[in-house]
């Protein structure tokens, strides 16, 4: 619970805040020169580093750090293929990682420059989308599940995807904006792979969808956390860090691991065709891959980290919850994404946005 400020301290406060929020502006702008070799551009997700983290490779290193963010794969991949712009870094997913290879717009790694990957969990290296991590390590590492508000619903009867067809929850459902994940859940209730292929299947699964209609509240992305901390909505699709954020705020809620599929996913360092300082990207995935900043950087962020020393760093009680750390058996359910293909991507898009217009 943040605090009142007195008056004084309240204008001493925004100043100090609007003075801060200049600096991170500029830095996110990319306003100094990308030409200069001590600076390091590094394009991730939003909110994605704690940035206590940057600071202090800065200090170590020596370098710069202009930190940009994107809100998609999609949107990471064009400006990377635009080519206009310096990145040194940047954090796919591995669904997007295949597709990138394939036009050119990652640069392969040199392992011999890496340290720490050792460290890091066997079941989440040499995966389908890039064998022998030859241009992706993992950066950070997690499930899709299901939230439940206990004071609204009992959790008791949500174990699996296939329960929130349940009619007793009626406009209780907050579904996530993504076709993947949506027609994903639907496809592994039909026991069908959320990577499948055939546009038969896909369409199976969006009449599943269909009869989950009378259920579904809202389909949202980020406003889904907003919703399930303030209690208005009972059930909602998310991603394990984002339900380890909502939990947090909402004692309330559980994150529920489905017992009838799942997904494991990947954010990755990666280094793009656009790379101007190879060195400083190396650097910065030596730096964040040491375990204590792994741990850090795990704990600040909320998701789990790939280094199991770091692992062993953070509280137990997180580490051993099994909806953020799952236990074999369960991730025996999971399936990585895969990347599709354009045209299968495309069919896995038309149908979900005409499931959305449906609603």
């Amino acid at each position: 619970m943040k605090r009142l400020w007195v008056f004084f301290g309240g204008i001493v406060g925004i100043l100090s805040l609007l003075f801060v929020g200049t600096t991170v502006l500029t830095k996110e702008s990319g306003a100094t020169s990308s030409s200069d070799p001590n600076t390091l551009i590094i394009y991730n997700w939003g909110e994605y580093i704690d940035p206590d983290l940057i600071k202090k490779f800065e200090d170590e290193s020596g370098y710069s750090v202009i930190y940009n963010t994107f809100d998609s794969n999609e949107a990471m991949e064009t400006k990377v293929k635009q080519g206009g712009t310096r990145y040194d870094l940047i954090f796919p997913s591995e669904s997007i990682i295949p597709k990138m290879i394939e036009e050119g717009l990652l640069l392969p790694l040199d392992h011999s420059k890496l340290t720490g990957t050792k460290d890091l969990s066997t079941f989440l290296m040499d995966q389908s989308f890039d064998p022998d991590n030859r241009y992706s390590i993992p950066y950070f590492w997690g499930t899709i599940g299901i939230m439940v508000n206990t004071e609204d619903i009992d959790p008791t009867l949500i174990k699996g995807w296939s329960d929130l067809w349940n009619p007793a929850f009626k406009n209780d459902l907050l579904m996530v904006d993504g076709a993947r994940e949506t027609l994903g859940l639907a496809l592994q209730v039909l026991g069908d792979s959320q990577n499948e292929k055939d546009p038969n299947k896909i369409a199976a699964a969006v009449e599943k969808l269909n009869d989950l209609r009378p259920n579904v509240k809202a389909v949202l992305t980020d406003e889904i956390k907003t919703l399930m901390i303030n209690h208005d909505a009972a059930i909602g699709i998310g991603y394990s860090g984002d339900a380890a954020y909502v939990m947090a705020e909402n004692p309330a809620v559980e994150y529920v691991v489905p017992n009838d599929g799942g997904a494991i996913w990947t954010d990755n360092f990666a280094i793009p065709k656009t790379v101007g300082n190879k060195t400083g990207a190396y650097a910065f995935i030596n730096f964040m891959l040491r375990p204590d900043n792994a741990a850090q950087n795990a704990e600040y962020v909320g998701y789990a980290t790939p280094s199991e020393t770091a692992k062993q760093m953070l509280p137990r009680e997180l580490t051993e919850d099994k909806a953020f750390y799952p236990d074999s058996s369960a991730m025996d359910l999971m399936e990585h994404y895969a990347y599709l293909g354009k045209e299968t991507v495309e069919y896995y898009n038309d149908f979900f946005l005409e499931w959305k217009l449906g609603l």
